[in-house]
C-alpha cells in the first residue's frame, strides 16, 4: 500500500457536473462570453459574484442561468477568470494584462475550449488512505469548501464589507507615512476579509490592498515584502514577494476528516486557507473537534497545495461550552494559566504592611471611604473617600490600588503583566492580568482591611468647582463595599448608611459631567450585553445592561483623576522634549468618514453641520439626544462611534477628542491594565524628583498594550456572539422586534432590540419579490412590489435557524405591515402585471428598481417608540461581558 505523503496534498474540490441539455440557440446567442468579460473589464481588480453578473446581464430564466454558468466554467478553463471561493470570480493576471494592452475588443482566445479535441478523461484511480483523488486540487486561495465535508456552506458576515463605516480601527485609516522610494516596501499584514488584506507600512501614505491569492499565505501580523503595482481606481495595490517574519503561525478551527484526509477549517472568517494535517500529526484529535494547529509548512511559489501543520491541542467537540470558549482564548492568543514562577512570586508576598511603609504615606484610614463595584466583582481597584473641610469645601479622594508596590520591575510577575497587558472579560470567565492572590487579595481594596493606595485628592465645592489637587501614596481602610445597585438605591432616596455621602458625591459628579459636555465631550455610548448563566455556563437570559447614575458617578471621578494625573506630568516641563508619560489619546474623526456619516444621517432626516470643527461635538451630541427612543437610535449611535478614531496609548500628548480633554491618561485600573501600571511608576518617579525617562521603550510598551487591548475586545465579542447563538437555539420559531443593522447584496442583518442578538435575513428567502441593494441610499428595494427596507428600519423577525458551530443566526421576515400598505402593493402588482417580469437592466442616468426616490419608508411604520430603549453604554463592570474603555 502506498504510504501517505509527508507533504500537504491537494485539497478536494467539487467537480462540476456536465450540463445534459444544450441551451436553446436563441438564448445562447443572447449572452456571450464577451459580455461577461466586458463586465470584468469595467470593474478592474474587483471580485464579482454570479448574482452580480446575472443581474447586469439581465438573466431571468433557467436556460440563461445555465448559459452563464457554462461560460464561467469555460472562461476558468481558459485561464481568463479565477474562482476565488464558491461563486466569486475575478480576472486572472494574464487576462487583466491583456485588457490593459488591448482595452477594446474581445480578448483573443476567449471562446476557445481548453479540452477541445482531447481524449475522454480516464476514470479516477482508487484512492489510498491519506491521499486525495487524482486531479483534485485546492482552489487558489486555499480554502476547502465546507460542502466537501458533507455540510452546507453558510454565509458569513463580513462587517468590513458594509458601506463606508468600517470599525474605528479599520486598517485603511490614514497614517503619517513617507512615500516609498523603491519598487518594494516592507509592512505588516492586516487581514480584512477572506478575499483581501491590507499591508500597513511606514513607507506608504495609504495602506496597500493585496488579494489573498497574492499573499503567499501570509497571516495576520506577519511582516512581508511587497511589490506595488498600478490600479485603475488609484488605490494602492500590491503583491507579496516574500514573507520576512511569521508572527504567529497558528490556526484555531474545526478538524474535519474524510477518507483519512484531515483539514482544519479556521474559526476566523478572515482566514483564507485551510490547514492540512497528516495522520501522523493528528496527535489523537478526532473529527469535529476544536483544535489548535501549528502551521509547519507553507507551499512553494505556484503550488496549489494547502499549508500543512501539526495539531498542538484539542479542546473537545465543537459546540460545547468549554471547547468553544477555550478555542476563542487560543484564537486570540490569550493565556490559559500563569507560569509556575509567577504564581510562586505572588504566593511569597507578605500580607503585613511595615510601619516604615505606613510612615511614608498620607493616612486616610480615619476618613469615610467606600468602594462601588459590580455585585460579582472581586478585584476592587478604586475607592472614594469624602470629608468636609473647615472652609466648607469637600475633599474627595480617588484611591487606586498601589499595584506597583507589589509588582516590582525585573520580576516574573512584571514580565507576565507586561505581556498580557490587560485583563480579558469573556462571558463566563475572567482572564486576569495578575494572579488571583494579587488581583483579588493583596491589591484589592476590600472592606475592613488596611490597603496601600496611590491617590488623587481633590478639593471641590458642591458646584463641582476644583480648587486644588494632591497626588501621592496613601493608606486607606474601606468602611463599606457597595454594589452599584446598593449605591443607586441611596441615590434614589433609600435612607440607609452613607446615603448623604453618596448623594452629595452624585450631585458633584453631575456638575463635573455638565462641565465636560460644555467643553465639547461626546455623549455617544454603546450598549452592553449581559447574560444570565446556569452552573454549566448555559445562557438562560440575554439582556442589555442599563447604565444608571451610580455608574456615571464613579466614572466622573475616575475621569477627573486620569485627567489631572496627565496634566500634572505634562506641565512639569514647559519646553520640549516634555517628560515622558503614558497618554490615552483619541484623535478627531477623519473628515471623509465623517462626511459619509453625515450623508447617512441625512437619510433619516438629521442634518449635521460639518463646516465648523469647533461645533462638531455639539452637532454629534444634539444628534445623540434626538435619536433617543427612535428605531434608528442604536444604528446611528453605533455608526457614529465607528466614525470616530480608535483610542490608543502613546507618549504623544495629542489629547482626547471624545472626552474633550487636552491631556488624559489611564491611572485608575492598574489591577487590570498595564498602561496604568506604567503611569503609576512614571508619576511616582517624577513626584520623587526623578529625571526624564527615555521615551522609546515606553512608546513600544504603549503600542503593545494597544494591540493587546484590540485582541481582548475581539475575544470578548466572539464569546458574546457564541453565547447569543447558544441562547437562540432554544428559541427557534419565536418572534422578536429588531432593527436592520447591516445590508449586503445577498441579504440584511437584523439586531434584536431586547437582547442585541444579530442574524441574517437572506433576500432569497423573502417570498414574492426580489430585492436589490441600493448602496447609495443604504436600503434594499423590492423590484416587483417596490418595498423599501432601509438601514435602521424596525422589523418583526422569526428565528429560523442557528448554527452553533459557525456562530450564525438566520431570521425570517415577518410581514407585519398595515393592511393598507399590502393592498396598495397588491394593486401595484396588478397594474404592472402586463410588464415583463424579472430584472430590468439599468438605463443610463437613471436609478434601478423604481422605488421611492426619497428613500422614505413604505412599510407604514411610525419612526418612534422603538423597542430598543435608551442607549446605555458600557459600564465599568468588572465581571464577564466587557469593561468600559475610554
Amino acid at each position: 500500500m502506498k504510504q501517505p505523503s509527508s507533504k500537504a496534498p491537494r485539497a478536494p474540490r467539487a467537480k462540476a457536473q456536465p450540463t445534459e441539455s444544450t441551451p436553446a440557440p436563441a438564448v445562447a446567442a443572447a449572452i456571450s462570453q464577451d459580455q461577461i468579460m466586458r463586465i470584468f473589464r469595467d470593474n478592474p481588480g474587483k471580485v464579482l459574484t454570479y448574482r452580480q453578473l446575472s443581474r447586469r446581464l439581465g438573466v431571468t430564466t433557467k436556460d440563461q442561468r445555465e448559459v452563464v454558468f457554462a461560460h464561467l466554467r469555460e472562461l476558468r478553463q481558459n485561464d481568463q477568470l479565477l474562482l476565488i471561493q464558491n461563486d466569486e470570480y475575478r480576472l486572472t493576471d494574464e487576462a487583466a494584462a491583456a485588457f490593459e494592452a488591448a482595452p477594446k475588443g474581445r480578448i483573443k482566445g476567449t471562446r476557445k475550449a481548453k479540452n477541445d479535441g482531447a481524449e475522454p478523461e480516464a476514470p479516477e484511480a482508487p484512492v489510498e488512505p491519506g491521499e486525495l483523488p487524482p486531479g483534485k486540487k485546492l482552489p487558489r486561495g486555499g480554502r476547502v469548501a465546507e460542502s466537501e465535508f458533507g455540510q452546507n456552506p453558510v454565509v458569513h458576515r463580513r462587517r468590513e464589507a458594509g458601506f463606508d463605516f468600517a470599525d474605528a480601527d479599520d486598517p485603511q485609516a490614514p497614517r503619517r507615512r513617507r512615500e516609498s522610494g523603491g519598487d518594494t516596501i516592507v509592512g505588516t499584514v492586516a487581514l480584512a476579509t477572506d478575499k483581501y488584506a491590507f499591508v500597513i507600512s511606514e513607507e506608504t501614505e495609504k495602506d496597500v490592498r493585496v488579494f489573498t491569492d497574492r499573499l503567499k499565505f501570509a497571516m495576520q501580523g506577519d511582516t512581508v515584502r511587497l511589490r506595488l503595482r498600478s490600479s485603475r481606481d488609484g488605490r494602492p495595490v500590491g503583491d507579496v514577494v516574500e514573507v520576512l517574519d511569521r508572527k504567529r503561525p497558528e490556526v484555531v478551527g474545526r478538524l474535519q476528516i474524510r477518507d483519512n484526509v484531515a483539514f482544519v477549517k479556521p474559526d476566523n472568517r478572515k482566514m483564507y486557507f485551510d490547514v492540512y494535517v497528516s495522520q501522523d500529526d493528528l496527535n489523537g484529535a478526532q473529527h469535529g473537534e476544536k483544535v489548535l494547529v501549528h502551521v509547519t509548512e507553507f507551499p512553494e511559489e505556484g503550488s496549489d497545495r494547502s499549508p500543512a501543520g501539526v495539531i498542538e491541542r484539542s479542546f473537545g467537540q465543537a459546540g460545547g461550552n468549554e471547547a468553544e470558549i477555550n478555542a476563542i482564548m487560543a484564537e486570540f492568543g490569550l493565556p490559559f494559566e500563569f507560569p509556575a514562577e509567577v504564581e510562586a512570586e505572588s504566593e511569597e508576598m507578605s500580607t503585613e504592611i511595615e510601619a516604615a511603609e505606613i510612615e511614608r504615606r498620607r493616612d486616610f484610614r480615619g476618613i469615610t471611604t467606600f468602594t462601588i463595584d459590580p455585585a460579582d466583582a472581586k478585584d476592587f481597584d478604586d475607592a472614594l473617600s469624602i470629608q468636609q473641610l473647615e472652609n466648607g469645601h469637600w475633599e474627595i479622594g480617588v484611591h487606586i490600588a498601589d499595584v506597583t508596590h507589589f509588582v516590582r520591575l525585573d520580576t516574573a510577575l512584571e514580565s507576565e503583566a507586561r505581556q498580557r497587558a490587560t485583563s480579558v472579560y469573556l462571558v463566563d470567565r475572567v482572564i486576569p492580568m495578575l494572579p488571583e492572590r494579587l488581583s483579588n487579595g493583596l491589591c484589592s481594596l476590600r472592606p475592613n482591611e488596611d490597603k496601600l493606595t496611590f491617590s488623587a485628592v481633590f478639593e471641590l465645592d458642591e458646584n463641582g468647582k476644583l480648587y486644588s489637587t494632591w497626588l501621592g501614596k496613601t493608606i486607606i481602610h474601606s468602611d463599606r463595599r457597595f454594589a452599584y445597585e446598593d449605591a443607586q438605591e441611596r441615590i434614589e432616596g433609600l435612607d440607609s448608611d452613607y446615603t448623604q455621602e453618596v448623594q452629595l458625591m452624585n450631585r458633584i459628579a453631575k456638575k463635573l459631567c455638565a462641565a465636560r459636555f460644555k467643553q465639547g465631550a461626546i455623549s455617544f455610548e454603546t450598549q452592553e450585553v449581559k447574560f444570565r448563566l446556569d452552573e454549566d455556563g448555559t445562557p438562560l437570559g440575554v439582556y442589555v445592561k442599563e447604565r444608571k447614575d451610580a455608574h456615571k458617578m464613579i466614572e466622573e471621578f475616575m475621569l477627573l483623576a486620569n485627567r489631572k494625573v496627565a496634566e500634572f506630568v505634562f506641565k512639569l516641563k514647559k519646553t520640549k522634549p516634555r517628560f515622558t508619560m503614558v497618554y490615552r489619546v483619541h484623535d478627531s474623526p477623519d473628515p471623509e468618514r465623517l462626511q459619509n456619516f453625515a450623508l447617512f444621517a441625512k437619510k433619516f432626516g438629521y442634518q449635521l453641520d460639518l463646516n465648523n470643527p469647533q461645533k462638531l461635538s455639539t452637532e454629534l451630541n444634539d444628534l445623540s439626544t434626538e435619536v433617543v427612543g427612535r428605531p434608528e437610535q442604536n444604528v446611528l449611535q453605533t455608526l457614529a462611534i465607528r466614525t470616530m478614531a480608535k483610542a490608543t496609548y502613546t507618549t504623544d500628548p495629542r489629547g482626547h477628542f471624545g472626552l474633550a480633554f487636552e491631556h488624559y491618561s489611564h491611572f485608575t485600573s492598574p489591577i487590570r491594565r498595564y498602561p496604568d501600571m506604567m503611569a503609576h511608576r512614571l508619576l511616582e518617579h517624577y513626584l520623587e524628583g526623578g529625571k526624564n525617562v527615555e521615551v522609546e521603550p515606553i512608546e513600544e510598551e504603549c503600542k503593545h498594550s494597544s494591540e493587546r487591548e484590540k485582541l481582548a475586545a475581539s475575544a470578548e465579542r466572539a464569546s458574546i456572539k457564541f453565547k447569543q447563538v447558544e441562547f437562540l437555539q432554544d428559541h427557534i420559531g419565536e418572534q422578536y422586534t429588531g432593527v436592520v443593522s447591516g445590508l449586503t447584496e445577498w441579504g440584511m442583518y437584523v439586531e434584536i432590540a431586547e437582547n442585541k442578538c444579530e442574524g441574517m435575513i437572506r433576500v432569497s428567502d423573502i417570498p414574492g419579490d426580489f430585492f436589490e441593494l441600493d448602496k447609495d441610499n443604504y436600503r434594499l428595494v423590492g423590484q416587483r412590489n417596490k418595498r423599501i427596507i432601509q438601514f435602521g428600519d424596525e422589523l418583526q423577525v422569526e428565528v429560523k435557524a442557528v448554527n452553533l458551530l459557525d456562530r450564525t443566526i438566520d431570521f425570517a421576515l415577518v410581514d407585519d405591515r398595515p393592511d393598507d400598505v399590502k393592498q396598495r402593493e397588491h394593486q401595484e402588482r396588478r397594474d404592472s402585471s402586463s410588464s415583463p417580469r424579472g430584472y430590468r437592466p439599468e438605463r443610463s442616468g437613471g436609478k434601478s428598481g423604481g422605488g421611492s426616490s426619497k428613500g422614505g419608508r413604505s412599510d407604514g411604520k411610525n419612526s418612534s417608540n422603538s423597542a430598543g430603549g435608551r442607549s446605555d453604554g458600557k459600564s465599568s463592570s468588572k465581571g464577564g461581558g466587557g469593561k468600559r474603555r475610554r
